[in-house]
């Protein structure tokens, strides 16, 4: 596979992965193994990043439309997530608000389908049942 699929597998943000990693073709036994037993490289990268807009958008609790939203479109290192955790600015507060809400209205409608479909055991399909 591309080098470009493999990184977005692992979870890192390319440009900083080794260049043999970025040059060559990744197998999926060797996609695989980094991701059973992951070199030192890809264990620093995880652990302090820069991170890709997934990873950033997940660590800050919001979406990758907020991060843009918040005008960020540079990757991040762990510790700019932290700072960052540590003092909110307000669009970083007002996106962890509205990915909540997103959150429980999922829920609430996971809930309500599941309470509907105990009270129609039948399923409702509406065919003839032919």
């Amino acid at each position: 596979m591309k080098p470009e699929t493999a990184a977005k597998k692992l979870g890192i943000l390319l440009e900083a992965a080794p260049e043999e990693f970025r040059t060559g073709v990744v197998t999926r036994d060797e996609l695989n193994a980094l991701l059973a037993d992951p070199p030192e490289w890809l264990q620093v990268l995880r652990r302090e990043g820069p991170h890709p807009r997934p990873v950033v958008a997940a660590k800050l609790g919001i979406s990758n439309s907020g991060l843009a939203r918040g005008g960020l479109t540079e990757p991040l290192t762990t510790a700019q997530i932290k700072d960052l955790l540590v003092a909110p600015p307000q669009w970083l507060v007002t996106e962890r608000a509205t990915q909540a809400a997103v959150r429980a209205e999922k829920r609430r409608v996971v809930e309500r389908d599941a309470e509907r479909a105990a009270r129609n055991p039948g399923g409702g399909g509406g065919g003839a049942g032919v």
